[in-house]
């Protein structure tokens, strides 16, 4: 099995970035989730709220996250990738039930997305004093996420989506479904049966599958919406009330950080109990 696709999403349910090589760290992938819009109360929005999120690009240069309106490129907004953090005004972001210590962007940049989105919006920033932790209910002790929804990685197979996708009148793409981590070989949905695993030499640990949500319903080219994959999915991917698609994982790494890059392989350790 290799890694085939390795991708970052700077903001939170905006367009993602893929990449060559990233750093992993105990929060995610490098700039992965690290900023995220809420709305005038601190709490996060997201596609399942304004679908048009999902035409803001981002891309990453050495000093700057660029995030630019894709029908009008001529229209974006540069963000520092470090931020004077002292001169930033704190906020307790609301993500689902908890709340986790962020700094406030400049109201230059919150402006932006409040015209470009039709709604009033502010950007948050989590720095790297912040230790959400990932939810304790299946994640190691110790285990930190960053603004992503409870884990900080997910993992699919292409022979998952291959799967699905033979059981669709038309064909998904990978984007659909947000991973940061795609594989290629073994059978459809092999990655649900893993607990520990390495990409290279770098230890992972699947932690529980993934429930599904709307966005998965969203175009990510148009922001349309529709009823699949969720209908497809529900005949035959249904667990209790929940929709499983891809496994949630955790770095299971020592240190600050270690590196993964496409075309590494991937090898399965001991399966899930």
């Amino acid at each position: 099995m290799i890694l085939s696709e390795l991708w970052i999403y700077p903001v939170k349910s905006l367009g993602g970035i893929r990449m060559p090589s990233a750093q992993v760290q105990r929060r995610g992938l490098q700039y992965d989730r690290r900023w995220m819009l809420v709305d005038e109360q601190g709490r996060f929005v997201s596609q399942r709220e304004i679908p048009a999120m999902a035409l803001l690009d981002t891309t990453i240069d050495e000093s700057f996250l660029t995030v630019t309106k894709r029908d009008n490129p001529v229209q974006y907004v540069q963000i520092p990738l470090a931020p004077p953090v002292d001169d930033l005004p704190k906020l307790r972001a609301e993500i689902w039930s908890e709340k986790a210590s962020s700094r406030l962007l400049p109201d230059s940049i919150n402006n932006w997305f409040s015209d470009i989105l039709g709604h009033k919006l502010r950007l948050v920033w989590m720095p790297e004093t912040t230790k959400r932790a990932a939810d304790g209910r299946y994640a190691p002790k110790g285990q930190y996420v960053s603004f992503a929804d409870g884990f900080p990685y997910l993992i699919i197979g292409q022979a998952s989506l291959d799967d699905l996708n033979n059981r669709l009148a038309e064909p998904l793409p990978m984007n659909r479904f947000r991973p940061n981590l795609v594989f290629t070989g073994g059978t459809p949905f092999i990655e649900d049966e893993w607990r520990d695993f390495r990409i290279g030499e770098v230890p992972f640990r699947g932690v529980k599958t993934c429930a599904r949500c709307v966005i998965t319903t969203i175009n990510q080219l148009t922001a349309a919406r529709a009823a699949e994959p969720l209908k497809t999915l529900a005949t035959f991917r249904k667990h209790g009330n929940k929709i499983k698609f891809g496994q949630n994982v955790v770095w299971m790494g020592t240190g600050e950080s270690a590196v993964i890059a496409e075309g590494m392989s991937l090898t399965a350790l001991a399966q899930a109990d």
